[in-house]
């Protein structure tokens, strides 16, 4: 189930099209929904001592999008190891499924005191389901 977003007049530059820039917080807003949809949340990692901070980003803009456009953003988990993984996005316009953007973000896995862990260990729940739609497994 894709996360869709539509675009808000704010997102725009003086052109008319989404600011570049808009596209990579729509990919964290995909990649919170997604982990509340399997079943933890950013609250529920975040109680349990773990964070995630974002490594990297990618995104390639293949076509623009405008106001007021419905864009479905896809999020998979690329990769998963047991301190890092990476999540994939494709953003596909709904009016005419052309895609608009892909990307990708590297994350790791830190506990409070910001010390890396592994989530494999510290977290087996976590990491299971994480794992489970990996493209890797």
């Amino acid at each position: 189930m894709a996360y869709r977003h539509k675009v808000q007049y704010y997102e725009t530059d003086k052109m008319g099209f989404t600011h570049h820039a808009n596209y990579i917080k729509w990919m964290e807003e995909a990649r919170v929904d997604y982990l509340a949809r399997i079943g933890f949340g950013y609250d529920k990692v975040e109680e349990s001592g773990i964070m995630s901070p974002v490594l990297s980003v990618e995104c390639e803009y293949k076509h623009s999008t405008t106001f007021p456009d419905e864009v479905d953003i896809e999020v998979r988990v690329q990769e998963i190891k047991g301190v890092k993984f990476v999540l994939a996005y494709e953003m596909v316009k709904v009016a005419d499924g052309t895609v608009c953007c892909t990307g990708r973000t590297k994350h790791c896995f830190i506990d409070a005191s910001g010390k890396i862990v592994n989530i494999k260990k510290v977290n087996p729940e976590l990491y299971a389901l994480l794992e489970r739609t990996a493209e890797n497994s």
